[in-house]
C-alpha cells in the first residue's frame, strides 16, 4: 500500500492493531522472547511467533506487528548478529504474513522500529549522527523484508523520532510513529503536540502513544489531535513494567476495561487501537467486539 492507500485504510473506520509480542510469548513460557525483546523467539522458536501472530489475527486484527523490535543492525551488533539483520527481518514478515493466513484474515503487516538505546531512557539518546546512519540502515534493512508499512514506536525523545521518521520515509513506506509517554508528556518532558508536529512529514500517516499507562493515553492524545491533522495511533501499556520502568507499575485492566478505554482513544481521533506489553488476544478480542469487527 502507497501512504495515501494507508491514511484511506485508517480513515475508513477504526482499525485494530494487535497486541504485545515480548511480554506475551514471556506469558507463554517462550523464554527465549526476553532476548533482545523478542529477537530471541524468532531465532529460537519461530513456530510459537507464527502462533501468537495467528492468535492476534484470530481476535480480530487488521494489521499485525512483526517482531522486529531489537531487529536492527544496532541492535544486534552487541549480541554477534548484526550480519543476520535482514534475514532476521525477513523472518519477522514472513511469519506475520503466515499467521494472519492461518487465522484466515488479510490483516495489514507493520515492521517495529524502535529507540536505538533503552526506550524508557531519553538521556542514553545518541549524536545526530548516530541517529541519522544507524536509523537509517534500520528502515532499509525493514524495508527490503516487504512488510506494509513501517511503525516507529515507544520513541522518548522529538529529536530521536524525527531522525527515525526522515529515514523510514525514505523508504517509500506509509510510517506510522508512536510516543511513549507519561502523565501527558513524552518522557524527555517534551510536549506530544511539539512531537506529532515535528514527525508530520509527508509519508507519515499516523502518529500518536504506545508503553504508556491506559490512564496516561488520553492527555497525550489530547495534546497531540490539538496538533495534527494525522489520524491517531494508540496501543496503551497493561501493567507490565520492568526495573527501568517502574511508572508502568499498575494493576492489570481486564479485557472489557482495556477495550473501553479503546473507545476513548478513538473518540479523540484514533484510527488504529491495539496494545502494548501486558495486552494478549484477549484484549484484542475485546476492543475488536467493542469497535464491531467480530473477527473479520
Amino acid at each position: 500500500m502507497t501512504p495515501a492507500e494507508t491514511t484511506a485504510w485508517l480513515v475508513e473506520r477504526p482499525r485494530v492493531l494487535d497486541g504485545a509480542t515480548g511480554s506475551e510469548l514471556l506469558r507463554r513460557g517462550v523464554a527465549a522472547a526476553g532476548r533482545l525483546w523478542g529477537a530471541g523467539a524468532l531465532i529460537e522458536d519461530p513456530e510459537a511467533v507464527r502462533a501468537l501472530h495467528r492468535d492476534y489475527a484470530a481476535a480480530g486484527a487488521d494489521a499485525l506487528t512483526a517482531a522486529t523490535f531489537r531487529v536492527a543492525p544496532y541492535a544486534l551488533r552487541a549480541a554477534g548478529l548484526e550480519s543476520r539483520a535482514g534475514e532476521l527481518a525477513a523472518l519477522a514478515v514472513r511469519l506475520a504474513r503466515e499467521g494472519a493466513a492461518a487465522a484466515g484474515r488479510d490483516a495489514l503487516v507493520l515492521a517495529s522500529q524502535t529507540t536505538l538505546e533503552d526506550c524508557y531512557r531519553p538521556d542514553l539518546v545518541p549524536d545526530d549522527a548516530t541517529l541519522e546512519s544507524e536509523h537509517a540502515a534500520t528502515a532499509a534493512s525493514l524495508a527490503a523484508a516487504q512488510p506494509d508499512a513501517l511503525l516507529l514506536e515507544t520513541f522518548n525523545t522529538v529529536r530521536e523520532a524525527r531522525i527515525a521518521a526522515v529515514a523510514a520515509v525514505a523508504t517509500g513506506l506509509p510510517v506510522i510513529v508512536s510516543f511513549a509517554c507519561r502523565r501527558g508528556m513524552l518522557l524527555s518532558g517534551e510536549e506530544p503536540g511539539d512531537a506529532a508536529a515535528a514527525v508530520g512529514i509527508p509519508g507519515v500517516v499516523a502518529v500518536g502513544v504506545n508503553c504508556t499507562a491506559v490512564e496516561d493515553m488520553l492527555p497525550a492524545l489530547i495534546r497531540i489531535a490539538a496538533s495534527t491533522a494525522l489520524p491517531l495511533v494508540a496501543y496503551a501499556n497493561n501493567a507490565w513494567h520492568a526495573a527501568d520502568s517502574p511508572w508502568l507499575a499498575a494493576e492489570p485492566v481486564p479485557p472489557t476495561g482495556f477495550a473501553r478505554a479503546a473507545a476513548t482513544w478513538v473518540a479523540a481521533g484514533a484510527g488504529l487501537v491495539g496494545g502494548c506489553c501486558g495486552a494478549g488476544p484477549d484484549h484484542i478480542a475485546a476492543i475488536a467486539a467493542r469497535l464491531d469487527h467480530g473477527g473479520r
